[in-house]
């Protein structure tokens, strides 16, 4: 049986705090004990908790360290590389000596798409056979039977200025003519003053009546939440893959998003090469504000989305194909 040390952030498991990096985490972690492996779980939140949880690993050991915190982290990582065999997890690249100090060091890098494999071989002179792709999955889910109308629109990101929610009020205080509704779910405690900032304009558009900021939902309450939807809005300004479009495909539903980082990749194609969804460029509120306009005036359009959405649906890995690539890594480096 093979052992193997998963070093996380603090918080892994907390309910409050949902992100796509804990997602995978646990979800890894769980499909490794499954397939068969022995998965040490330890959380830091510092630089010092980390070395301390390094030091109380065995010579040898085989150590996965998640990138928020091994990239700021080469003090602690590029010693402690002389003695276990490192692999690093790099959900977002921070873009920076200290991290080319931490993946050189390592024995392999795992990525959560291809696009950010890309990104870091063009920034770094690292050799491609030490670095990784292993996408999130995705857990099948009933289809959402979608509105006539098409405007029951849903946001899934933590609120804060990354995700892009100030464009997304911009582009619908536009469309205040149009039929719809926006749900946000998310964090509400990344950055309080942003979240008010939001709130402010809200009451100042007129929208507060039809955006909602309901904080962070799991489990059945964001299953039902998808399940309401018509369309998944993810205008971020940076992602690496984006899991909250393939949750949406997963359920059937068209996103538009921005065109940036690995929400491509995730986006992907129908069986008939139609997008099941639109992909807008980045930082563009009046872009986003077409897109959206154009949703809900055009019900073929919609009509297009739908099918296509369904097809790539079918063509969804789930999460046993994501143990399986980091198994393969992980056996490589043992």
């Amino acid at each position: 049986m093979n052992d193997v040390y998963f070093i996380v952030p603090e918080g892994v498991d907390d309910p409050t705090r949902p992100s796509g990096g804990n997602t995978y985490n646990r979800r890894v972690c769980r499909g490794l004990a499954t397939a068969g492996w022995t998965v040490h779980i330890q959380q830091a939140s510092t630089k010092a908790a980390l070395g301390e949880a390094v030091a109380r690993i065995p010579d040898g050991a085989l150590v996965v360290v998640d990138g928020l915190l091994a990239s700021p982290a080469p003090e602690v990582l590029v010693p402690a590389a002389r003695r276990v065999r490192l692999v690093t997890l790099v959900h977002m690249p921070v873009f920076g000596r200290r991290e080319h100090a931490v993946l050189s060091a390592a024995t392999s890098v795992v990525t959560t798409s291809a696009w950010t494999r890309r990104t870091l071989l063009q920034l770094y002179p690292l050799s491609g056979d030490r670095v990784h792709v292993a996408k999130p999955g995705v857990d099948a889910a009933e289809l959402a039977p979608g509105t006539a109308h098409g405007g029951a629109l849903l946001s899934v990101a933590a609120v804060m200025p990354g995700k892009g929610h100030d464009l997304l009020l911009d582009a619908l205080a536009t469309l205040m003519r149009h039929h719809w509704r926006c749900l946000c779910v998310g964090s509400l405690e990344r950055n309080p003053p942003f979240v008010e900032s939001l709130r402010r304009r809200l009451v100042a558009s007129a929208m507060d009546a039809r955006v909602r900021f309901a904080g962070p939902q799991a489990d059945v309450a964001l299953a039902d939440s998808y399940g309401a939807a018509d369309l998944v809005v993810l205008p971020s300004r940076g992602e690496t893959y984006g899991m909250v479009v393939t949750e949406a495909l997963a359920r059937g539903l068209p996103v538009v998003a921005a065109d940036v980082g690995g929400i491509p990749e995730a986006l992907g194609h129908g069986a008939e090469g139609v997008r099941p969804g639109v992909l807008i460029p980045p930082d563009d509120a009046s872009a986003l504000a077409d897109a959206l306009r154009t949703w809900l005036d055009d019900a073929d359009l919609r009509r297009r989305l739908r099918r296509a959405a369904r097809e790539r649906r079918e063509l969804l890995a789930d999460w046993s194909t994501t143990t399986a690539a980091m198994a393969d890594v992980l056996a490589r480096a043992a």
